[in-house]
Formats: structure tokens, C-alpha cells, sequence
């Protein structure tokens, strides 16, 4: 296994965690058909983006105002989820920092699961927050064309920055779990187009898809945790990346050079199966010298950031993924 693990002690989750983990029935992820994966995946969705999830997924922050927008593309047409300071400032040719955000599930989620987190960042840096509303991982669909669909809305919102309201030279990337491999990508693309980040978030990433993913001490610490389970891990990776593709094209932990890219903040909670996902790829930053920082935050799970009305431990993230960007988008 990896030495990037660190020693862990026994805790666990947060009580409204593993109370609603015990209130749910847990599907057989490893069997379920294409039908019933699509019907699973159209009723959590719509529970995430209802009012009363607000409850589990956050009140968003009253200085932003949020809304629906479409990105066309020469081939395909994306909706995002926007999120201006109401102030007023970010109007056209206010030219306010750009964050673009994918939010995590892979084969299940949607931007509306973000709104606490994107909306305070929108108020408080202040900044244009877009969070893609990208293709989720299928039998049809893998995780390649995800990526595409974040990296080609980040080109065309830099692109058209005036339109947007975006300062073109402060722009960073922010994801979460599977989203987190979609903008780790998407960094990697920006140094190769000369599209110059001036930061990368990634919470809790996953970043290997390879025959090694399962290799991490944390995957078998925190095999089936109330958020994460090696199981959906393992649909995941068959979904993500089929027969006869080539899993490293979309792992950045064995992308071919991790140099030169924009200083990340790495956001590890503890309790996670793939918390040494985010410490091998800190380490690999690191020895390849773009500034990162690790931030680990002990007794929280898998995509905690998304649930702070039943995990604490998601506001101190918050708090530090703010000052983080406040001052890369200062400097």
C-alpha cells in the first residue's frame, strides 16, 4: 500500500451522519442495472436540490444571489449554476475574480448540493462563482467527457470575460471528490494553453482510476463509511473508465508532469477512503514544486463539505478554502 498514509485512530462520524446513513437503505451498487443506476440517480438528485435538503446541504449566503444559466458550446449545451456578490458588483465589466467549480457524485449530484459553500465565496472573496452542471459518469457516459465539459466552460467563460463580469487574470478552480479530478485536470490543461490559475482547491479528491486506486491504507481504514463505500468507489471506476480506455488519462495523480501549475490547497478529511488519495497527490505536487498546502480535518468524511448543517467540521474548511483563494487572488 501507498506510505502516504498517516496513522489513524479510531473516531467516528458526526451523530446526524450516522443517523441518517442508518435511516437509508443502502443500494447493491455493485449489481444494479443501467435503469435502476438512472432512477437512483433522478431521485437523489432531485432530493439534493430540494428545500428541505437545505437542512443537510446548508442555508445559502444571503449576500449572493444564485441562478440558472446556459454555456453553448460548439457541440453540446451546458447549464451552470451562478453565483454573484448582490451588491450589485459583478455586473459586465466589474471584473470580479472567476471561480469555477465542479461539484463531486460522479455518477449522481448536482451544482444545487454546492449552493452553501459557492454562494459564501461569491459574497465574501467577492467573485463570479460558475459551477458546472456537467455529464455524470454512465454506462454511456464516462468520466473523460466530464472533464471536457469542465475544462471547455472554463475556456469559454475566460473567453468571454467581459460578458461574464470576470477579471481574466484571477481565475481559479475549485472541486470536490470526483469533481476534484475533473478541475485537477483542468489545471493541468491551463499550463499546457497558457491559461494562467492563479489557484487550485481540491476537496477531498479522488485522483487514481488506475489498477492502484484501492491501493491506500485509508481505503481499507474507512472502507464503508456513511459517505463513501468502496463499493460505490468500485462502480464508480467501472462506470468512469470502461474496458480499453486508459484510466491514467484521467487520473492526475500519474499525469506525466505536475510542474509549473497553479499553488493548491489539498482538503482532506480524515474519516474518507480516499483521504490518501489527497495526501500521494500533495506529495506529488510538492516534489514536483507547485506550492500546495494540505488541510486535514480530523473526524470529518467523505464530501462533508457539501452537508455542514450535519457535519461542523465543513465551516473551519470553508473558512480556510476562502482565505486560501482571498490571497492567491490578491497576490
Amino acid at each position: 500500500m501507498h506510505a502516504t498514509t498517516t496513522a489513524t485512530t479510531k473516531q467516528q462520524p458526526p451523530l446526524g451522519i450516522r443517523l441518517l446513513h442508518a435511516l437509508s437503505k443502502e443500494p447493491d451498487w455493485l449489481t444494479m442495472s443501467a435503469e435502476a443506476l438512472a432512477a437512483f440517480r433522478d431521485a437523489e438528485n432531485r432530493k439534493r436540490a430540494s428545500g428541505l435538503a437545505r437542512v443537510i446541504t446548508g442555508f445559502p449566503d444571503r449576500g449572493a444571489t444564485i441562478s440558472w444559466q446556459q454555456v453553448t458550446l460548439p457541440d453540446r449545451v451546458l447549464r451552470v449554476r451562478v453565483y454573484r456578490p448582490s451588491s450589485g458588483r459583478g455586473g459586465p465589466d466589474a471584473g470580479l475574480p472567476l471561480v469555477l467549480h465542479v461539484h463531486g457524485g460522479g455518477f449522481v449530484g448536482t451544482a444545487v448540493q454546492c449552493d452553501w459553500v459557492n454562494s459564501h465565496l461569491a459574497a465574501r472573496l467577492p467573485a463570479v462563482v460558475v459551477s458546472v452542471e456537467h455529464r455524470l459518469v454512465s454506462p454511456e457516459i464516462p468520466l473523460s467527457e466530464a472533464v471536457d465539459d469542465g475544462w471547455d466552460v472554463l475556456r469559454h467563460v475566460v473567453h468571454d470575460a467581459a460578458q461574464w463580469g470576470v477579471d481574466p487574470a484571477r481565475v481559479v478552480v475549485v472541486g470536490e471528490s470526483a469533481g476534484s479530478m475533473v478541475t485537477a485536470l483542468a489545471a493541468i490543461r491551463a499550463r499546457e494553453s497558457d491559461l494562467q490559475l492563479r489557484a487550485q482547491v481540491l476537496v477531498n479528491p479522488c485522483v487514481d482510476l488506475t489498477s492502484t486506486a484501492f491501493d491506500y491504507h485509508s481505503m481499507a481504514d474507512h472502507a464503508d463509511t456513511p459517505t463513501l463505500t468502496v463499493n460505490q468507489m468500485e462502480l464508480f471506476r467501472r462506470l468512469a473508465v470502461p474496458v480499453g480506455t486508459d484510466p491514467r488519462a484521467v487520473s492526475p495523480l500519474y499525469a506525466d508532469d505536475l510542474s509549473g501549475l497553479a499553488p493548491a490547497l489539498v482538503v482532506v478529511p480524515t474519516l474518507d477512503p480516499v483521504a490518501d488519495h489527497g495526501r500521494a497527490y500533495a506529495d506529488r505536487l510538492r516534489e514536483a514544486g507547485t506550492p500546495v498546502q494540505v488541510s486535514e480535518h480530523p473526524g470529518a468524511g467523505h464530501a462533508f463539505l457539501s452537508m455542514p448543517g450535519v457535519v461542523p467540521q465543513a465551516r473551519a474548511a470553508r473558512t480556510r478554502i476562502t482565505e486560501f483563494l482571498r490571497d492567491r487572488l490578491a497576490g
